[in-house]
């Protein structure tokens, strides 16, 4: 992932090759088409939007609610860019649309919201919610910043599947106009934006986000201002699940405990299975 700022610092671009990290969802969520797509644009997105809060110790979340038959498809992401998600319903099998792409939108509904959670770490975080634009990703991060944040944006955001199900590529940027750009400004960043191929067909040309941005950000002799690796990575643990159990009070943890030895938990971002006993939970709460 790259960041970088226009000479006259009115533009600011992050760019992210996240091939690396859809494939890793892929891997543990054995998705499908479609599902892969949706999820990994909304990952790639998250993880751009976690490395724009600027302090690693925040962490914004994206919900995906659109009716869709693939369910709820949500993305977490630390402040250092590092991402991890899941989708409700990880096999949906759909026709292509009518241009040859994977039906995101239909997939993931379109008469739903996109939430937006961002916490700092410095008191209440801030939740936006938006009526979905078209459930296809890129389109709703757009909306959401032009709603919620007033702040006028492009997001561009690719998934190329391979016919055995793997990950191509994937990857996106971000472009955001600081207050006070100019209406000429405006203009060369959407010329040049239509002047560009999709995310997919730039990286399977082999381009890196550096070279996304050069093209992007033409004219406005862009300079980086860092580099950093990213991909998939779940934070849970033994101890966040027995936290997660005990907040379920006493009474509740022994009528468990009559009914079975052990409560099993999966985590839904990693697939990883705990087991903890109950009677030793109830033991710790005493």
């Amino acid at each position: 992932m790259i960041r970088a700022l226009s000479q006259n610092g009115g533009v600011v671009f992050c760019g992210l090759d996240s091939t690396a990290m859809v494939r890793e969802a892929e891997r543990i969520h054995k998705t499908s088409a479609v599902t892969s797509a949706a999820l990994g644009r909304l990952l790639t997105a998250a993880s751009m939007m976690g490395m724009m809060l600027k302090t690693e110790e925040a962490s914004v979340t994206l919900r995906l609610a659109g009716g869709g038959p693939a369910g709820t498809v949500l993305a977490v992401a630390a402040g250092d860019g590092w991402a991890r998600g899941y989708v409700q319903n990880p096999v949906v099998e759909l026709p292509l649309r009518p241009d040859g792409k994977l039906d995101v939108g239909g997939a993931v509904g379109r008469k739903g919201t996109l939430s937006v959670v961002r916490d700092t770490g410095l008191g209440e975080p801030y939740v936006g919610q938006i009526p979905l634009a078209s459930g296809e990703v890129a389109e709703d991060i757009t909306a959401y910043y032009a709603i919620s944040e007033q702040v006028p944006t492009v997001c561009a955001l690719g998934v190329l599947v391979n016919p055995d199900l793997s990950i191509a590529c994937a990857g996106g940027y971000l472009i955001q106009l600081l207050p006070g750009a100019a209406e000429a400004e405006i203009c060369q960043i959407e010329q040049n934006i239509s002047a560009m191929p999709s995310v997919t067909a730039l990286l399977s040309q082999g381009k890196t986000p550096q070279g996304i941005m050069q093209m992007a950000l033409a004219g406005f002799e862009p300079q980086l201002l860092d580099s950093r690796e990213v991909g998939y990575r779940c934070d849970c643990s033994l101890a966040r699940v027995e936290r997660a159990l005990a907040s379920l009070g006493r009474a509740e943890l022994e009528e468990m405990a009559a009914q079975q030895k052990e409560a099993e938990v999966t985590c839904q971002f990693c697939d990883r299975v705990y087991r903890v006993p109950l009677q030793k939970l109830l033991g710790q709460l005493s």
